[in-house]
């Protein structure tokens, strides 16, 4: 139903009476009376009774159609061109004119009959069936084309009439169906537009890169087809505006007739109207461009977070998972080893995501639309990236203490291993002199130096700091070593009492007595205390 009502409401073209409009039974020449009323000629036609009233309607509809509503208002001059026909034929055309002229008339002039008998029959018909004629407008008849002259300017009439306006069906035919192409041309193309427009508003966002780009380029390709399309439209309102001037471009004495000058004045219009369409069409296309541009950039975004933060979830359970500190010297290097492994491959990863927040951040100084979306995700990934740099930090941090504490047990251990041999190789029989009791004391006092040189007194102060982080096994070790090095530590004390005890015995004055040559072999050793 709403497609029958749009064709009958639609008004006339020239391209659906062109026959009709061929055969030139009625012209709109372009002239106009002195208050600017159209003028509609009728001009000499053989078959004039003959014509259709269907096609007579439509003519004579369409060409009241064309001027402007301005111009239409002052009621149109009807010149009817009988001159050469007969009474029965200006009765007809009067009275045909009368009955269906769907426009508002102002005035009618007849150019009569030529032949005198003719002319005659005229004045006597006029008189007669002049109320017949249903026409509330003057209707004056006229001997000759001067007596039209009196009333309309020669520059408003046809050569057939004794004008001056130059005027050519074939050619105004042509310009109307070209003016009526142009417009619809521009309407459809403002139709394709706002379809294609809404079709953009209506699109819902893809949630994957490879559709968004699909879409992207469907869009961006469809978008290039109507600008084409704008363009030859542009192309062709300016060719139709071209051929319109195309007498004034010819001559500079050339005028333009009051019609043809609405004819421009309708292609400018809608070349006008052209460009708007054109300027908003490109405006929301300029909206609509960035919000997929920024929603391939929120896809590519979201796709290389998912990826970086695998990776960085995969290194941080490779570094939770490395608890170990160490047992002995050689197990710490070795942690510390793969330590260093693991923050090198983490470089990678880090670096990866260090990048794509820098990224995501400036996607938010360009305005992006998921600002909500992605500054959560960049503030994700950088507290990850300091989480596994500072983890990394406290893990070399602990495996250097540790190796540090290893090291001194392993040298407190060493130094015990010492310390025994000497006390061990230290002979009885050698101490019970003066001199061998204060070299003992001498090596002794030179090995105890060197615990100061190995920081062997604070090493129970530097175990205490790592009590709470040791594990079982090492502290029962490190714990065995400090008893041990106590141990160590109170036999020197020893010994160096017992050997002070000697040097100090050796040291009282002794009479000197000549030995009994009978009593030699018999000297008593003295007794001697061995130390604990």
């Amino acid at each position: 139903t709403d497609e029958i009502m749009q064709q009958e409401i639609r008004p006339l073209v020239a391209v659906d009476i062109i026959e009709q409009l061929h055969r030139q039974f009625a012209i709109l020449s372009g002239g106009r009376g002195k208050d600017g009323a159209p003028i509609i000629t009728f001009p000499e036609f053989a078959g004039f009774s003959d014509i259709p009233d269907e096609d007579f309607l439509n003519v004579v509809t369409y060409l009241t159609s064309i001027p402007s509503l301005e111009a239409a208002s002052i009621g149109f001059i009807i010149i009817i061109d009988r001159r050469r026909d007969k009474w029965s034929a200006v009765k007809a055309s009067l009275t045909r004119i009368a009955g269906a002229f769907p426009g508002n008339l102002q005035l009618v002039f007849v150019l009569r009959p030529s032949r005198f008998i003719q002319r005659a029959i005229a004045d006597i018909g006029i008189k007669l069936y002049r109320d017949d004629f249903k026409m509330k407008v003057p209707i004056i008849m006229l001997n000759s084309v001067s007596d039209l002259h009196g009333y309309i300017d020669k520059s408003q009439l046809t050569r057939e009439l004794g004008g001056t306006l130059e005027y050519g069906h074939s050619q105004w035919i042509h310009h109307r169906t070209a003016i009526e192409n142009f417009a619809m041309t521009v309407k459809t193309t403002a139709q394709m537009l706002q379809t294609f427009g809404t079709d953009l508003a209506e699109t819902e966002l893809p949630n994957d890169v490879q559709c968004t780009e699909d879409l992207l380029s469907a869009h961006t390709d469809h978008h290039s087809k109507l600008k084409d399309e704008l363009k030859l439209a542009v192309k062709q309102g300016a060719t139709l505006l071209t051929c319109i001037r195309e007498p004034v471009t010819r001559s500079a004495n050339s005028k333009l007739s009051p019609d043809e000058l609405e004819n421009v004045a309708t292609v400018e219009r809608l070349l006008a109207q052209l460009d708007e369409t054109e300027k908003a069409f490109d405006q929301f296309w300029t909206k609509h461009h960035l919000k997929l541009e920024q929603c391939l950039q929120l896809r590519h975004f979201e796709h290389d977070f998912r990826e970086v933060k695998l990776a960085l979830d995969n290194l941080m359970e490779a570094q939770a998972a490395f608890a170990d500190i160490g047992d002995s010297v050689t197990r710490v290097e070795q942690l510390l080893r793969e330590q260093k492994q693991l923050e090198e491959k983490g470089q990678e990863p880090l670096e990866k995501a260090q990048s794509l927040a820098l990224h995501g951040e400036q996607l938010i100084q360009n305005n992006h639309y998921a600002v909500d979306s992605i500054r959560p995700k960049c503030v994700e990934l950088r507290r990850i990236c300091d989480d596994f740099t500072n983890e990394t930090k406290k893990k070399y941090d602990i495996l250097g203490k540790s190796l540090e504490l290893h090291k001194q047990l392993d040298k407190a251990s060493q130094w015990c291993e010492a310390g025994i041999y000497l006390l061990a190789s230290q002979a009885v029989d050698k101490c019970q002199s003066q001199e061998g009791a204060e070299t003992a004391l001498v090596e002794i006092e030179k090995f105890l130096v060197t615990a100061k040189e190995y920081q062997l007194s604070n090493l129970k102060e530097f175990y205490n700091q790592f009590d709470m982080i040791l594990t079982p096994e090492i502290k029962a070790n490190a714990q065995r070593i400090l008893q041990k090095l106590e141990d160590v530590q109170e036999m020197f004390d020893k010994r160096q009492v017992s050997l002070k005890k000697l040097a100090a015995k050796q040291t009282r004055p002794v009479q000197p007595v000549a030995p009994h040559p009978e009593s030699s072999p018999k000297r008593a050793s003295p007794k001697i205390t061995r130390p604990a």
